[in-house]
């Protein structure tokens, strides 16, 4: 009989399983090929039992059963569609490193001719990150860098708060969400039309939560990891990308660069539901966050990709990407949610890739796209079966892509939905969306408000090291807020006594939201915040 406090301390990543005295010994550990067990009648067991369990739970889904599900695929889109009129949706299934579905539906842009199909390019939001990280999987497994080489290394001049964490924070940091910048750290900088190199060079102003302990969205902490690795290759991410991913597999409609996305004639337009209907009324220019936002692609290239994550970085029989390379960004690096319940299932990320296992106990990966200019896509892949799918549509985040790959794999496993997806996704993003509103209705001022002071007492330039000058003007007697490179404005209504409101615009536009001014001992204003940039503290401006 094998003791296991033995087996623990010859091998600290074996498991003991299976109730009394089973024991698994995973990969990797030293120790005898085959074990006995001594069982609790005092048997042994079979001699020719397997050196190691299997690293993960063994294929369960047949070919009959994905493709069942294939054949209801046309009917899950289509009642998504119908029951949220999200304009265009186009969906990839690749199962054993075959292409099983391409297929489009609905329109690319509402009022316009022009129908969706697998070669309709459509931007993909933060489905680029798992993109991104193949690409640095690439160079990682030449050698040029590696997912635990820090930042600095390749980047001098990447700095955060603190000095410590700037000089250890490594490429698996920033792509797994763990170095400590608070949510979505940059993201108000592009709304203002900062470029790449101004938001990441700000980085250094954004308050830090403990290195590696605390999970954070950021996908400016992605981009300076991905700029990183451009700087080992000698080239620029979107260059890389192309020379690392697209161009070997042949995805021939996809880019890291707008540009390319706005010159292609088959695409998708991006849409918002505005009183009830389906507009295009924005245009996304993602390049700021490339590496973490900014790709484009269409469900014919996705399934090329698809087909080299399932096969460990083979495509049509070459290695393209490392195998270990790629493997690391398939593991869970940080807990990005933990259990609802006791006997719920956490959440991990790993690089690049939403990491989770299912109640069957097989690893499934994933991601979503959101823009809330008007985009919503996700991937999903079950690697032991071999199976993924992707779903790219042109409508703002209403739950759509999740709801279909999720209706789909339900059905793969049992035959038909056990769960309204739609509705339990939707909920999901309603609620984020009222989250994320400001906690102040500025639409309903006091019955009685406090007078505001002349216009002249508010306006003049406040500085801000981390958003740069804000300035405030009068037009046709009312006040008037400019900031960014660009010299966006923002009409300033009295809400009460020295609080104005205004509309907020770009990605992350909250509705109406609050400026505050303040003044000194001697009543004159000195500072203002502005409550939709507060989020992380850094929304106070000073007056000249």
């Amino acid at each position: 009989m094998i003791r296991l406090d033995r087996v623990h301390r010859a091998c600290p990543r074996a498991v003991a399983a299976l109730g009394l005295v089973a024991i698994a010994v995973t990969a990797g550990c030293t120790g005898p090929q085959a074990l006995t067990v001594e069982l609790p009648d005092g048997t042994a067991s079979p001699s020719a039992l397997a050196s190691a369990p299997p690293l993960q739970p063994p294929p369960q889904l047949t070919r009959a059963r994905v493709d069942a599900a294939v054949d209801r695929l046309d009917d899950v889109v289509r009642s998504a569609m119908q029951k949220t009129g999200v304009p265009g949706v186009a969906v990839g299934v690749v199962h054993r490193d075959r292409v099983l579905y391409l297929k489009g539906f609905g329109t690319r842009k509402v009022g316009e001719p022009g129908t969706v199909d697998a070669d309709t390019v459509f931007q993909l939001a933060s489905v680029s990150k798992p993109l991104a990280s193949t690409v640095v999987a690439g160079a990682v497994g030449r050698k040029t860098v590696g997912w635990d080489d820090p930042v600095v290394k390749y980047s001098p001049d990447f700095t955060l708060k603190d000095p410590w964490v700037t000089r250890h924070a490594t490429l698996a940091d920033l792509f797994s969400h763990r170095s400590g910048l608070p949510d979505h750290a940059g993201d108000l900088l592009e709304d203002l039309g900062y470029d790449r190199s101004f938001i990441l060079g700000h980085l250094r102003y954004e308050p830090l939560a403990p290195f590696r302990a605390s999970y954070a969205y950021t996908n400016f902490g992605v981009t300076a990891a991905a700029e990183a690795v451009a700087e080992a290759e000698g080239t620029s991410w979107e260059d890389l990308s192309e020379r690392e991913l697209y161009k070997p597999l042949g995805m021939t409609s996809t880019s890291s660069v707008f540009a390319d996305y706005e010159r292609a004639s088959n695409k998708a337009a991006t849409h918002v539901k505005v009183d009830g209907s389906w507009q295009a009324r924005h245009v996304r220019n993602a390049d700021a966050q490339s590496p973490a936002g900014g790709a484009s692609s269409t469900v014919r290239d996705m399934a090329k990709w698809l087909r080299l994550q399932l096969a460990d970085g083979k495509f049509d029989g070459r290695q393209i990407i490392d195998a270990a390379a790629l493997d690391e960004t398939h593991v869970p690096h940080i807990l990005s949610q933990p259990p609802p319940a006791p006997a719920g299932r956490s959440g991990f990320y790993g690089l690049g890739w939403d990491v989770g296992y299912d109640s069957h106990g097989r690893l499934r990966l994933s991601h979503s796209g959101a823009f809330d200019f008007g985009a919503a896509t996700s991937v999903t892949m079950l690697p032991s079966d071999q199976l993924g799918i992707v779903v790219l549509t042109n409508g703002q985040p209403v739950g759509v892509p999740e709801a279909i790959a999720a209706d789909f794999l339900d059905i793969a496993q049992t035959g038909h939905p056990t769960v309204d997806w739609l509705g339990f996704v939707g909920r999901i993003f309603q609620q984020q969306e009222q989250a994320e509103r400001s906690r102040t209705d500025y639409s309903k001022p006091p019955a009685e408000p406090r007078p505001a002071r002349a216009n002249s007492a508010y306006t003049g330039t406040y500085t801000n090291d981390f958003y740069g000058p804000l300035t405030v003007s009068t037009e046709d007697d009312a006040l008037v807020m400019q900031l960014g490179p660009k010299k966006m404005r923002f009409r300033l209504r009295h809400y009460d006594g020295d609080t104005f409101s205004y509309e907020t615009a770009g990605e992350n536009a909250s509705g109406l939201s609050g400026v505050t001014f303040s003044a000194n001992s001697d009543g004159e204003i000195t500072k203002v915040r502005v409550e939709a940039l507060d989020e992380n503290g850094l929304g106070t401006f000073t007056r000249n």
